[in-house]
């Protein structure tokens, strides 16, 4: 072999190398850009994420807050209806024990101008009585607890219907 050939393969082996080093440098600067790239992507969905963890835990926060209100304020309303139901409950009874002890009489209004209904009943007040006015019947006192027990279920029922209604206000808020 001659020197020139020799010469010829050294540079061919010498630019083989040369190219291989060159391509290998390529790929590594190219390695680097993509590299930084694909870092760049995975901060910005990381910093995407954050952000929407962030909204959903302050949504969370806020419906946590509108609960809590909404559950202080039927706990309010139902404190206020039980006080309600109590009281209406306690005028109930005295009023009950006040006819049972005769303290109180129930009477009604008669009408005057019907005589067949009131044919026993005097017109006008007599000498001894202090009640002036349209005359009146007393109601026997069974009768007169009846009527009260059928107005306690109605003040009750009046009781929970506004006790419901206060809570449906409060949830439709």
């Amino acid at each position: 072999m001659s020197p020139a050939v020799l010469r010829l393969a050294g540079a061919l082996v010498l630019a083989g190398l040369l190219l291989a080093a060159g391509a290998g440098a390529a790929w590594k600067v190219q390695d680097w850009r993509y590299g930084k790239q694909l870092a760049d992507v995975a901060r910005q969905h990381q910093d995407d994420l954050s952000a929407i963890s962030n909204a959903a835990s302050a949504q969370q926060q806020a419906e946590q807050a509108k609960r809590l209100a909404l559950e202080q304020r039927l706990a309010t309303a139902d404190q206020s209806h039980h006080q309600e139901l109590t009281n209406a409950q306690k005028d109930q009874a005295r009023l009950r024990d006040r006819l049972a002890t005769a303290d109180l009489r129930l009477s009604v209004l008669v009408d005057a101008a019907d005589a067949a209904s009131c044919s026993n009943l005097p017109a006008t007040p007599t000498t001894g009585g202090v009640v002036h006015g349209a005359p009146r019947a007393r109601l026997d006192p069974a009768h007169a607890q009846r009527i009260i027990s059928i107005t306690d279920d109605g003040d009750r029922g009046l009781i929970a219907l506004q006790a419901c209604q206060a809570y449906v206000r409060a949830l439709t808020r």
